[in-house]
């Protein structure tokens, strides 16, 4: 590295030397493309090497498996490379008075995550666990913001390992999946994983630990962008029309001071009501519209009245939307099961399956599948009120964004995955007691396990929604809430 650095200043003296000889000006021959500042940086030049080394081996391991994957790999090497050009900027502009000023510096990034993000949304795509590790690991970048203590963010370091645990989830269910299946796969993942922890934690603990290197203060603003040479001014023509609205800032930790504009909100529902008479707008209630002159109010409840509907109970996997197409259950291009849209059919079968072969379950309602064979993964994505009876699988088992279902498991499963889901009733046989169970972002998730006293009997075992987070030692022990006399 030191050896770079020394050939490439060798090189600007050179130039500097021969343009004195000449007589000519020293700004029409300097290097338009060296600035000295930023590349005598060795922590500039080492990012630069590590991206080169990390990003590289993840590009190589996503070209072997193409598609979407690629494409989001593709998305992640822009946004480090954004990142760099960001530290960059960092040492030439004046650091950030908070975080709503470094709203405009931070925009190349936020945009870069907004379209990792993008390619997770909608129906759930192709390898999905991969796209949404690529997504949820992005905002570790982030770290580029810090600005001190008191701006609203963990340190550096700390920043970079609390965004890669959000990622962790789902690059972890790409190793299980794909563990006895595709290398190639596995090796992406453990690329990715690389790239965050150690790397770019490690590098930041090293050379940025207290944020980025910021100007003097008398540079420009960071929030500004760097002033354009003056241009002759133009006949008077018809203005421009007002550019468009910025869009949604990437950090948004501090509460935006009082201003003059009119209340948003809660607020404009108060003042409102206090700026206006208390019996404003009401009617005048007549004789005949009082209960007790009422003729069809006898104070009788009819025997035939239909009692009042329930409004149903809300949760936050329901709340999803999704267009429903016509109803499918076919096996494509010979190793995937699709079922979809099935609404009121509690008879649904699969029985020519192999071990080879996934199934996917989208959008169904108030309907039953029995899946009579062995499979290599089941995902069972936004449905409501949906039984499932399956016989063993070889990867992961997985309920998505769903509210009240039901699974049974006859044979083995080594790994069952509920997420985003509200109510799910889970039944193990003997064989699969073994299966390791992760949950996140669930609620009212129930165990239900063969008793070993009699043939045929259940226990009942919830699992746990709510945490308790302890810190000891230097670190936090995680330990599940436990009521008294339950």
């Amino acid at each position: 590295m030191e050896a770079a650095l020394l050939e490439r200043l060798e090189t600007a003296v050179a130039r500097l030397e021969a343009a004195v000889a000449s007589g000519a000006s020293l700004a029409s021959t300097a290097p338009r493309d060296l600035d000295l500042p930023a590349a005598a940086d060795p922590a500039i030049v080492a990012y630069e090497e590590f991206i080169a080394e990390a990003v590289g081996r993840l590009n190589i391991a996503a070209e072997k498996i193409g598609g979407k994957v690629l494409d989001a790999t593709k998305v992640l090497a822009e946004a480090f490379a954004v990142s760099k050009d960001l530290l960059v900027q960092a040492k030439q502009l004046q650091k950030p008075a908070s975080m709503a000023d470094a709203q405009g510096f931070l925009k190349p990034l936020g945009d870069c995550i907004a379209k990792a993000t993008a390619m997770t949304e909608g129906r759930r795509p192709d390898y999905f666990n991969h796209l949404k590790s690529v997504a949820d690991s992005l905002p570790a970048l982030a770290w580029v913001a810090f600005l001190g203590k008191d701006c609203g963010m963990s340190f550096p370091t700390a920043h970079v390992e609390e965004s890669w645990q959000m990622a962790e989830f789902y690059n972890n269910k790409v190793l299980v999946e794909y563990r006895n299946k595709d290398p190639d796969h596995v090796e992406w993942a453990k690329a990715l994983k690389d790239l965050y922890m150690p790397g770019l934690r490690d590098f930041v603990k090293k050379h940025y630990a207290l944020g980025p290197v910021w100007g003097p203060s008398g540079g420009a603003a960071a929030s500004q962008p760097k002033a354009a040479a003056p241009t002759p001014k133009a006949p008077a023509t018809k203005a421009p029309p007002p550019p468009a609205p910025p869009s949604a800032p990437l950090f948004t930790t501090e509460k935006s001071p009082k201003s003059s504009q009119p209340k948003q909100g809660m607020s404009a529902v108060f003042q409102e009501i206090s700026s206006k008479p208390v019996t404003a707008g009401l009617r005048k209630v007549t004789d005949d519209m009082k209960t007790k002159n009422r003729a069809d109010r006898s104070g009788v409840v009819a025997s035939t009245a239909a009692a009042p509907a329930t409004p149903e109970k809300t949760s936050r996997a329901g709340s999803f939307s999704f267009k429903s197409g016509p109803p499918k259950l076919e096996l494509q291009m010979g190793r995937k099961w699709v079922v979809e849209n099935q609404v009121g059919k509690k008879t649904l079968a699969i029985d020519d399956c192999d071990s080879r072969q996934s199934i996917y379950v989208y959008g169904c309602k108030d309907s039953v599948l029995q899946v009579n064979g062995k499979v290599n993964n089941i995902t069972v994505d936004k449905c409501t009120k949906f039984g499932i009876v399956f016989k063993d699988v070889v990867a992961a088992f997985e309920v998505v964004n769903c509210n009240g279902v039901e699974v049974q498991c006859q044979g083995t499963a080594p790994t069952i995955s509920i997420d985003n889901t509200s109510g799910c009733q889970l039944y193990l046989s003997k064989e699969s007691l073994g299966a390791s169970i992760t949950s996140a972002k669930s609620s009212e998730i129930n165990v239900m396990v063969p008793s070993g006293a009699t043939d045929g009997d259940w226990v009942e075992h919830a699992l746990p929604q709510q945490y308790i987070h302890s810190f000891k030692d230097g670190q936090f022990i995680t330990s599940p809430v436990s009521h008294s006399g339950a």
